[in-house]
């Protein structure tokens, strides 16, 4: 059962939750450092989705590190049902204020023309792509996580 790449309480899944860590700040910080970027509901929605990300894994990543520290075992079905709907919960929201703020960042930069016609606004639109790509690699690391999850905790309840 312990085999499972990215589990709780191994180092697969330590590693897992710290990368979802670094990406989910580097989502934020590029975002607030963008002009204007509190005018868009959207890239403030995925401030929001990305803290919320980052306070779930930084919790989990802790009890990961605790569990390699002690050497204990943490796969209870009822502790991995939680990481299950916490890592559902939080990939659906992460995905939902991505996929937002891409057709913002899309809308702006490449539809309407807005980054190439005011210079002010070039770094900020690029700030805001990258921003959203660190959001993506986010949520591709919290889906791999909530996949192990979701395999572990039925491989759990049927024995």
């Amino acid at each position: 059962m312990k085999d499972l790449l990215g589990s709780p309480g191994t180092k697969t899944g330590l590693f897992l939750r710290i990368s979802q860590c670094l990406f989910a700040v580097a989502s934020i910080w590029v975002m607030t450092s963008a002009a204007n970027f509190t005018s868009y509901t959207a890239f403030c929605y995925l401030i929001a989705s990305m803290g919320l990300q980052l306070l779930w894994s930084l919790v989990l990543a802790g009890l990961d590190g605790y569990a390699l520290w002690i050497k204990i075992d943490i796969h209870s079905p009822v502790l991995v049902s939680l990481f299950v709907v916490g890592d559902w919960v939080t990939a659906t929201l992460s995905l939902a204020a991505a996929c937002s703020s891409a057709g913002i960042a899309i809308l702006y930069a490449g539809d309407l023309g807005f980054c190439k016609h005011h210079t002010q606004m070039q770094t900020a639109c690029l700030r805001y792509q990258i921003s959203v790509a660190f959001a993506f690699v986010t949520w591709f690391l919290i889906a791999i996580s909530s996949c192990v999850m979701f395999w572990l905790n039925a491989l759990l309840w049927i024995n």
